[in-house]
């Protein structure tokens, strides 16, 4: 039986504007709990109107933020870290709540959020300058300067994030985050957290809405830069307006990630790897390795792992810190989810070999699919080029390394990629060749803050982590002055 939530205890002003916690002036959505379909209230997004009250907030704001020390900025975003760890219970239960993702998984992605906060609270009194010779009786030097306000779309499978705000505080710009309707209760107490670390108010502001809120932010003369993660629909779109208006734009979109299982490598780490893709946040990560490009010698025996490990991981209630697969997001994510698993079944797109259905009984009033294996699937096939962003993941098979690279490559996507060998050369090799912007070999670390991020092809454009996402939410200005 799936936990009942108290509706009484969520927060129904869902925006922070300033210092303000407040209720949307737009349009009520209904928020439905996707562990059980039911509705847990009405929440007022915000419209327009709200997406300007809290772009002025922004601005109001961004001159009292870049003039605060160094050292003092640093120690907000530590503070704000230590506050997520110290309120970790109540941002995953929410988090949860919104999303349906796991307990053990959220609590994953708030514990996250405060090592990239962290880390870029590192960077604030370390990020210089630069020093260009001229030869002459003049100086010539190179400052590192804030954009100003960045509009930040944040996507709905992981609302709680320091990727984008680490480095986008760090760098000295002020925030507008539109998180999705979908999920309009975590956030603005994330949000407060910021404010209760000392952040002056409006610099993080947050105005959960729809689509129409989406477009005010990305064309607000007062937003100087977007950063948008979602589909690569949507980014196309965002992207269109944003270039309109000569405004820059930072896209992290969708991912059909290879995962390359070499002949000698180790199964048991690539079953694990494989089995990870699948249950995940339910499949719903745009890095899941869902293309498991495996060695035709080696294909039966690690289909055969992968299904023995899926088979144990509990399905069931999200708030039960033992569930591993919880629900997909939506209604409209399980049916269309399913219609996929469908269409590959009838046009044999491969041989189905675990799962393929919504699952009943207890589990009928949510969102639940079954963790489902396509075995034999053609690589030109929809089932290996479209991201499903569900529990379903593909094995295909292939003969020489040279083939398995140009499988992994055939695809519009380069997000992230996957290599199990034991051969340090066939390793490197593969990784060097593969396009995509982020290669795991021989197992998986999650997205490390001092490294790059982002991807490649239709995976979108610009970087996370670093000094890379430092210097994405920077402008640089020459200055000469003669001596």
């Amino acid at each position: 039986m799936m936990q009942v939530i108290d509706t009484a205890n969520l927060p129904r002003q869902a925006l922070l504007i300033g210092k303000h916690r407040l209720v949307g002036s737009g349009e009520a959505a209904v928020h439905r709990y996707a562990a059980t379909g039911e509705s847990t209230g009405e929440v007022h997004l915000a419209n327009a109107h709200d997406v300007d009250a809290a772009v002025a907030a922004a601005r109001g704001a961004l001159p009292v933020w870049r003039a605060m020390e160094p050292a003092a900025r640093r120690q907000v975003l530590l503070r704000v870290a230590a506050l997520l760890h110290e309120r970790i219970e109540r941002l995953a239960y929410l988090s949860t709540v919104d999303t349906g993702l796991t307990l053990g998984t959220v609590r994953g992605a708030i514990a996250a959020a405060a090592q990239w906060l962290s880390y870029y609270a590192g960077w604030i009194d370390k990020a210089e300058g630069r020093l260009i010779p001229t030869g002459g009786d003049s100086l010539d030097y190179v400052r590192y300067e804030p954009y100003g306000v960045i509009g930040i779309i944040v996507p709905s499978n992981s609302p709680i994030s320091g990727m984008i705000l680490g480095p986008v505080l760090a760098a000295g710009n002020c925030a507008v985050m539109k998180p999705s309707e979908l999920t309009p209760y975590a956030m603005a107490e994330y949000g407060q957290i910021f404010l209760d670390a000392g952040m002056p108010p409006g610099v993080v502001n947050v105005v959960p809405g729809g689509v129409a809120a989406g477009d005010t932010l990305v064309r607000h003369p007062g937003v100087d830069k977007i950063h948008f993660t979602g589909s690569g629909v949507v980014g196309a779109k965002v992207s269109s307006i944003a270039a309109s208006l000569l405004k820059p734009a930072c896209l992290e979109l969708g991912g059909k990630s290879a995962n390359i299982v070499f002949a000698d490598a180790d199964l048991d780490v690539a079953a694990d790897v494989a089995m990870r893709a699948l249950v995940r946040q339910s499949g719903q990560s745009c890095v899941a390795g869902t293309r498991i490009i495996v060695h035709d010698s080696v294909a039966d025996d690690l289909l055969a792992r992968t299904i023995s490990r899926t088979r144990t991981q509990k399905i069931g209630d999200p708030m039960d810190s033992a569930t591993v697969v919880g629900p997909v997001m939506t209604q409209t994510a399980c049916a269309r989810i399913c219609g996929i698993i469908e269409q590959a079944n009838q046009q044999a797109h491969g041989r189905l070999a675990l799962g393929g259905q919504r699952l009943g009984a207890e589990f009928a009033g949510g969102y639940f699919i079954s963790p489902t294996i396509f075995a034999d699937v053609r690589n030109d096939s929809p089932l290996a080029q479209e991201e499903i962003f569900g529990p379903v993941i593909s094995f295909i098979r292939f003969t020489d390394d040279d083939e398995a690279v140009a499988l992994a490559n055939a695809s519009k996507f380069g997000l992230a990629a996957y290599i199990q060998t034991s051969n340090l050369r066939t390793a490197h090799r593969a990784a060097a060749q593969i396009e995509a912007g982020n290669v795991w070999i021989n197992g998986t670390q999650g997205i490390l803050a001092a490294g790059p991020f982002g991807g490649t092809k239709q995976s979108g454009y610009g970087r996370l982590g670093g000094v890379d996402g430092l210097r994405e939410f920077s402008r640089a200005k020459n200055v000469w002055i003669a001596l």
